[in-house]
């Protein structure tokens, strides 16, 4: 009785088996697992799939929605730069680190975050290996255009 009000019965066991075998194989290729097997799998630090998720993962796909979202946040900064920047002679529009932080605060809390990815893109140009509000009021961010 108790296995039919769970969701028991035969395929639960064949569930279970599936599971933990599945796990025993997962555990093969976790380089983090104390589990010794003796054909557990080594990745070479020379394969292109080193150092990133199985492929079709729930990881990789976060890592894709985060690596979106990160991109959507640089282009609104972009936009953020444009509105309150002002163009130079050369085309490229310029604003104090002071005057984007009042700007963009309202927006988000991750601003420094954001303008290192947009250089780290080649989006915009600053001095500095990182930006310190009210020390750093002075230093101009420049967009690429």
């Amino acid at each position: 009785m108790l296995g039919v009000l769970c969701g028991g019965g035969p395929g639960l066991k064949q569930t279970w088996q599936r599971w933990a075998s599945d796990h025993v194989e997962y555990q093969t290729k976790n380089p983090f697992s104390d589990t010794k097997l003796p054909n557990a799998e080594h990745l070479d630090i020379h394969s292109p799939e080193y150092g990133l998720p199985k492929q079709g993962s729930r990881t990789e796909q976060r890592g894709k929605d985060a690596h979106t979202h990160v991109g959507k946040e640089v282009e609104e900064l972009c936009l953020v730069i444009k509105n309150i920047g002002v163009r130079g002679d050369d085309g490229h529009t310029r604003v104090t680190f002071g005057k984007l932080f009042e700007a963009y605060v309202k927006i988000s809390n991750k601003l420094v975050g954001v303008l290192l990815r947009g250089r780290k893109h080649g989006l915009l140009q600053f001095d500095g290996e990182m930006l310190w509000q009210g020390k750093d009021d002075h230093v101009i961010i420049t967009l690429i255009n």
